[in-house]
């Protein structure tokens, strides 16, 4: 039986020795070898003669010849299995293509959600912008005209800037960026970890501005619904645990610092801007102004006479300022006789000058605004439609008109 003999060839820097192996291979196993690496095969019969020793000398001769020539060569080193394919290396290259191809797929998901979310948030702030800034009144699906009053309100501006135009912008930029971070282009030379960056701030920022304000509408709106407020809300709030998600645990826990400096921040502005100046119906009246009556024109009819009575009976205030032109209004929609019917508490009496106190049963309810009604121990601020004051006070209109 003859012998096969494979030589392994290895780089000449790597290794100062040949490394061969004697291995009995199958016929099939040879040939798979032999296509792989360059294999010298030596087949010598059995030795029995002195003839035969001299025969493998001069072989082994030739063969020592030919490794000297192979040493010289600098051969990529390999690996010959029997089926000539690379079974250790395949499957991890897949593995590995497959694994970096995932988190590409879920940011590019998370993208175009964010897109998507930042863009009917863009419509919703920049209809209420046009609504703020030309006084139109808003629709309101939910809630009727709760919601015209959460948007006359004082905390409807921050700053003086109107708080519909501050969310424009804000969905506007996180819009913008995830529709460059999904096509991979970044303005400003802006890697894309920088822009995720900017994303998980700018949604920090109106995340934490959002709760604000449904603790706001839940404490100073008692009883108002506004349907925009809550949608607004979910947005922010989508928006901001889809970048969180798209952080990963990990690199959220790493940022909870950051996370936490930018909630401080936009918690205190807020809380800066309402507390640190007059409500924006009481900026008018910084000045030195004598009180004054402003005489209605409208007349009431049966329904506001009977609904003002009703008002009266149960114990329901209307605290007002002279110089607010919403409480003006509140009382044209009774009309002249109705209103002089209504429990109405001037909070200014005196007129307002410079360091005047509002008047203690007005300071007593916690006023945050011009008019406020309390009904059936219910503080409610801006004004009421007469349908809304109906339901609230619990009157029935049955044979009135």
């Amino acid at each position: 039986m003859g012998l096969n003999f494979c030589i392994f060839i290895v780089p000449e820097s790597s290794s100062s020795s040949l490394f061969h192996f004697p291995v009995a291979y199958n016929r099939e196993e040879e040939m798979a070898c032999s296509a792989t690496l360059p294999c010298l095969p030596c087949s010598f019969p059995r030795p029995c003669t002195r003839q035969n020793l001299s025969l493998f000398h001069q072989r082994y001769d030739s063969f020592k010849h030919q490794r000297d020539l192979i040493r010289r060569r600098l051969v990529v080193p390999v690996f010959c299995l029997s089926n000539g394919t690379n079974q250790d290396t395949e499957p991890e290259a897949e593995s590995t293509s497959s694994a970096s191809s995932s988190p590409s797929i879920l940011s590019n998901l998370t993208d175009n959600l964010c897109a998507a979310l930042g863009g009917i948030g863009f419509i919703e702030t920049a209809y209420l912008s046009y609504v703020k800034l030309t006084d139109s009144a808003a629709f309101c699906p939910i809630g009727g005209g709760s919601c015209d009053n959460v948007l006359n309100s004082d905390y409807a501006a921050v700053f003086g800037v109107p708080l519909p135009l501050i969310g424009m912008v804000a969905y506007g930029l996180v819009g913008a960026i995830s529709l460059q971070l999904a096509a991979k282009k970044l303005p400003f030379g802006i890697d894309e970890s920088d822009g995720r960056l900017v994303m998980l701030g700018a949604t920090t920022s109106m995340a934490t501005a959002s709760a604000y304000f449904l603790y706001i509408l839940n404490t100073k709106f008692s009883g108002v619904s506004c349907s925009y407020c809550l949608v607004s809300a979910l947005l922010s709030f989508s928006l901001f645990f889809a970048v969180l998600k798209d952080f990963g645990l990990q690199e959220s826990m790493r940022r909870l610092g950051s996370q936490i400096f930018i909630a401080s921040v936009v918690f205190i502005t807020l809380s800066t801007s309402y507390n640190g100046s007059l409500p924006s119906s009481q900026s008018a009246a910084e000045l030195d102004l004598p009180y004054f009556e402003t005489e209605l024109t409208n007349s009431s009819n049966a329904l506001s006479i009977s609904l003002a009575r009703h008002l009266h009976s149960i114990g329901a205030k209307m605290y007002g300022a002279f110089w607010c032109s919403h409480c003006v209004e509140q009382k044209e929609m009774f009309g002249r006789e109705a209103a002089k019917l209504l429990d109405y508490v001037e909070c200014f009496p005196n007129g307002y000058h410079k360091g005047t106190k509002i008047e203690k049963a007005c300071s007593e309810v916690g006023i945050e605004g011009f008019p406020t009604w309390v009904i059936n121990g219910q503080v409610l601020s801006g004004e009421k439609d007469l349908s809304e004051l109906a339901e609230i006070s619990g009157f029935k209109a049955d044979g009135i008109s």
